[in-house]
């Protein structure tokens, strides 16, 4: 609420950066509508005195919003219009930034979405497969979906799911981000088809991936999806540490092989220290019959599934096929009992 025209600029260039759309009214009496249901409102200190004169409810959440210089009104004005907090520009940008994100759907103050981590025990084990599939799933059931790919030796997660050809930002084009970034505008700016969208590397020059890259990305797949997930390299660096920190579950993918089993030992050390709620895939088939409780066992994890071997799933991804598109087959069904059974779990960080 403001009729100063420079202190509107400012605000909208700052909802913007806090990714959400606003409501304008010139004076208390375009706002007496929509002033008890707004989920925030802003007071242009040029609109202070006219709010006390008009008499409007109090209620919460309501800033008093102005430029530093003499004759700041201060919080004595501030209480008696009800204002909870008096922002001055330009000092208070960033905490005005987050309080326009707080009122973005899936941002703070709504539920985050959930994060799940996918993890190969050994080198193609198949933990892309699976994080495409999770994802694939996710989003065939409704939910708004984000697959990260934090591994950077992988490839690039957008062939395994066909969508190499699809425009949108890969992440050497994201290095630069540090801080909260704009869940919808990432949303947008990203390869997408429905409700899953992607954030994978490209096949340019390798590069270390910033870890305030990946914690602005995580934070704004908390605020803007339903479901994250993301396909971790084997070796943690800093970026996929702090992908595996924010996750509410991790899986770690393991051939059913003596081998693999060794090699997946060394990659659970290092993960379980970073996640709680660490779990084993066996993938088969088992040459030498080894079990799946046993590989479970030998690491000392809990058995999250077994998933049989599938004919048709590697021809399909050779010919552009979405894991688990089709919603049939070993790999689709294990990727819904796993989705369902993280609703059971609590959130990441939760008492």
């Amino acid at each position: 609420m403001t009729s100063d025209g420079e202190l509107l600029d400012e605000l909208l260039q700052l909802a913007a950066a806090g990714g959400t759309e606003v409501e304008v009214v010139a004076d208390p009496a375009a706002a007496r509508s929509r002033w008890a249901a707004a989920p925030l409102v802003m007071v242009g200190t040029d609109q202070a005195q006219a709010c006390l004169r008009a008499r409007l409810p109090r209620r919460p959440r309501v800033v008093l919003v102005g430029r530093s210089g003499p004759g700041d009104p201060g919080w004595e004005l501030a209480e008696l219009i009800g204002a909870e907090h008096v922002a001055m520009l330009p000092a208070a940008q960033p905490w005005l930034v987050d309080r326009f994100a707080e009122g973005v759907p899936g941002s703070a103050g709504a539920v985050p979405g959930r994060v799940v981590a996918v993890i190969g025990g050994r080198g193609g084990a198949g933990a892309s497969v699976l994080a495409g599939g999770l994802a694939v799933t996710a989003a065939r059931g409704g939910l708004h979906t984000l697959l990260v790919d934090a591994d950077p030796l992988g490839g690039g997660l957008d062939l395994v799911l066909g969508w190499e050809q699809i425009e949108g930002l890969r992440w050497p084009a994201l290095t630069e981000v540090d801080g909260r970034v704009d869940a919808p505008a990432l949303v947008r700016a990203l390869p997408s088809r429905g409700d899953l969208v992607m954030l994978s590397w490209d096949r340019g020059d390798l590069f270390n991936l910033p870890a305030e890259a990946m914690a602005a990305t995580m934070d704004a797949g908390r605020r803007g999806r339903d479901l994250v997930v993301v396909d971790l390299p084997r070796q943690l660096d800093d970026s996929a540490v702090i992908a595996l920190q924010a996750a509410d579950r991790a899986f770690v993918v393991v051939p059913a092989e003596l081998r693999a089993t060794a090699a997946a030992a060394r990659v659970v050390a290092a993960a379980s220290l970073h996640c709680a709620e660490l779990s084993v895939i066996v993938r088969g088939p088992a040459p030498g019959r080894l079990k799946s409780r046993e590989v479970a066992r030998a690491l000392s994890l809990p058995l999250a599934g077994t998933l049989r071997p599938e004919p048709g799933l590697s021809r399909g991804l050779e010919r552009g096929e979405a894991p688990a598109s089709s919603g049939r087959g070993p790999l689709a069904l294990l990727c819904q009992r796993l989705l369902t059974e993280l609703n059971d779990l609590p959130m990441a960080g939760a008492a």
